[in-house]
């Protein structure tokens, strides 16, 4: 679908109006929830201030989709076959999708509000998930198994590796320097944390960018009353919108997740970083070739936990850790079952 089709089709109809607004405010929220942990800890040690970061993040943000997109947009299409929305009236089917992503509105701004930078990629999967088995009357019928594998290998691996990779990079990077000049590697390291957020920011628009292009695509192709499984083509337009409108939200609400992940839970210099960025980047690409749905914001704070760990476990606030976790084990159920409760009122009221 070319730019000037689409702008027909939204004008033409009403609903996919609606469904394309709702899916641009969870881009929305997902620039002022997951997109800051790109930079949050270039602009905590200073290697950044706030608004380059930010600029440079939706720049490498915008790389990251259209580069990716070209390579495998595996990601984009395990999000958009996970769950099942066809099968039923296309009117039920998309208010079902209308009433998910208004959930995950609702469950990343209350995350936001508290300065936890919750998993939107999980949001996204559990209010889809919730939604489309409010939709189909049973888990079953609503959920693809195969894909789902995919997301729950995701949780793990954010987790896992994220933590590994920030520990192994920082004691790599610790080891190589050991004998430098420490005056001169700071000045080096406060460069590389450049290239290391801009890394950072080009696999977060790989993996959340695709993610909810395929969103996108889930709802033009319902509207369209095509089948809501199989292979797409992503369009320039469409990368360009959802990166311009991810890249919006973080500079009107970054700033509290930066002081949360940057600031709060790990004291950090440079070098270390650094060697977060580089960690948490290497576990994105790798997820993203193979088709892995993972979570930027738990690869990043288990990353930046990593390299806490590789000094001291004490250095590591667990305080905030605590609240961080809380959050990403609620997310899940809580999420989801917004997402059913949503489908059901949204059902009764219109």
């Amino acid at each position: 679908m070319s730019f000037a089709e689409f702008i027909r089709n939204i004008s033409d109809n009403p609903a996919m109006l609606i469904v394309v607004l709702l899916t641009l405010g969870v881009v929305l929220v997902n620039g002022w929830t997951d997109a800051p942990n790109a930079i949050a800890t270039c602009v905590s040690t200073r290697a950044m201030k706030p608004r380059a970061a930010i600029l440079m993040a939706a720049v490498f943000n915008f790389a990251g989709v259209f580069v990716m997109s070209m390579v495998s947009s595996e990601v984009a299409s395990t999000i958009m076959n996970m769950a099942k929305f066809d099968g039923v009236e296309s009117s039920d089917a998309t208010l079902a999708l209308c009433a998910a992503l208004f959930a995950i509105v609702v469950w990343a701004t209350a995350a936001w509000a508290f300065g936890i930078p919750t998993s939107e990629s999980h949001a996204l999967i559990a209010g889809l998930t919730g939604a489309a088995v409010a939709l189909q009357g049973s888990f079953r019928k609503a959920v693809v198994p195969s894909e789902w594998i995919k997301v729950l290998l995701g949780l793990v691996l954010s987790t896992v590796l994220g933590f590994a990779m920030g520990f192994l990079v920082t004691r790599i990077v610790e080891t190589v320097c050991r004998r430098m000049d420490r005056v001169k590697t700071v000045k080096f390291f406060r460069g590389a944390q450049i290239v290391g957020g801009a890394s950072m920011a080009f696999m977060h628009g790989a993996q959340d960018g695709l993610k909810f292009i395929g969103v996108f695509m889930l709802g033009i192709t319902m509207m369209g009353g095509g089948s809501t499984t199989g292979t797409f083509v992503i369009e320039p337009w469409l990368m360009a919108l959802c990166s311009i409108v991810m890249a919006l939200g973080t500079s009107i609400g970054g700033y509290k997740i930066i002081k949360s992940v940057g600031m709060d839970m790990v004291k950090l210099e440079t070098y270390q970083g650094f060697s977060a960025d580089i960690g948490g980047a290497l576990c994105l690409l790798a997820a993203s070739v193979t088709g892995i749905p993972l979570s930027t914001t738990h690869t990043k704070t288990t990353a930046i936990m990593g390299v806490g760990a590789s000094k001291r476990l004490s250095a590591i606030n667990w305080k905030v850790v605590k609240d961080m976790v809380l959050a990403w084990v609620l997310t899940f159920p809580g999420c989801g079952l917004l997402g059913f409760l949503m489908v059901k009122l949204f059902m009764l009221l219109f």
